[in-house]
């Protein structure tokens, strides 16, 4: 039971809302509420100058068929000419990235087309950057950019309209990418005055300003809080839950070593799910899994613990 205390401590620290970063997923999506903050962000990572920007409405959250895993997605957007927009903050290195937005990119793209529309053209060109608070491929790049080309000619593009960009805060290169994209990278670790150069790009500044609003909001503070108090009950019933279920299955194989095995495992297994399902921010899918024992097995082969 220590171990997996220590374990959750040393995951999900507690962090006063005024020290948190954008790295941080609580004041990422905060911040990310506001669609003006959306667009600064998405106008530093790609470069582009936007009109407009709407948000892509029944998309923050995709379910996938019955019995299939679904996501939930940072933000999305779209611009006032049609291009889809899905930003992801990666602050932690795990899963597969690569894999992970080609399956955002399957399931985002799915309900654009009814069944037996003939053609393609709804679908619409689409981004997809997720901004890691490391270096995903260990090259030192700000920027790792991605679109399908020809491999026997280099210059050919599929032309799927499909771009994806890995960012990272760990770069090196900034003679071969913007001092917008370097400027804000640099400020989502140090979301800070601190972070913030003195000469920059009047879009991050107006963002530092929202930032420093949500910081000292007693509303936001107080939401903060009470999720903290959430999740931290969540974790001491994960703990209690997971020793009970150990007990049994010590019992059932009537060794006292089996008792302490069935104790670990049971502990740590239910302990990793509800890790996981907090970064995700499933609060219901936490709870419902205490309760109903049928859904929680469910989820353990969903995340594959």
């Amino acid at each position: 039971m220590e171990r997996t205390e220590n374990l959750i401590m040393q995951e999900d620290r507690w962090k006063p809302l005024k020290e948190m970063n954008l790295t941080d997923d609580f004041l990422f999506d905060v911040a990310t509420a506001e669609l003006e903050n959306c667009k600064t962000i998405i106008e530093l990572t790609t470069g582009l100058r936007l009109k407009s920007l709407k948000w892509k409405e029944g998309q923050k959250v995709i379910h996938n068929i019955p019995g299939k895993r679904g996501i939930r997605m940072d933000f999305v957007a779209e611009s006032e000419d049609g291009r889809v927009f899905d930003v992801e903050m990666q602050n932690r290195k795990e899963g597969n990235i690569p894999k992970r937005t080609r399956f955002y990119q399957a399931l985002m793209d799915a309900p654009l087309l009814k069944s037996g529309e003939k053609g393609f053209d709804k679908l619409k060109p689409l981004f997809i950057i997720v901004i890691c608070d490391y270096d995903p491929y260990g090259m030192k790049k700000y920027c790792y950019t991605f679109e399908s080309r020809c491999k026997e000619q280099s210059d050919l593009l599929l032309g799927d309209e499909v771009t994806k960009l890995f960012l990272s805060t760990k770069g090196e290169n900034e003679d071969e990418v913007s001092k917008e994209l370097v400027d804000f990278l640099h400020y989502i670790t140090e979301s800070n005055e601190h972070g913030l150069p003195e000469e920059c790009d009047e879009r991050l500044r107006r963002l530092h300003e929202s930032i420093q609003e949500i910081k000292t909001s007693t509303s936001v503070e107080v939401e903060y809080m009470k999720m903290e108090e959430r999740e931290r009950l969540v974790k001491e019933e994960a703990i209690e839950r997971g020793l009970r279920e150990g007990r049994i299955r010590g019992r059932e194989e009537g060794r006292i070593e089996g008792r302490i095995e069935g104790e670990r495992i049971g502990e740590e297994r239910l302990a990793n799910l509800l890790m996981k399902l907090s970064k995700q921010n499933r609060q219901e899918d936490s709870i419902k899994a205490l309760e109903d024992l049928e859904y929680r097995n469910k989820l353990y082969e969903e995340f594959g613990v």
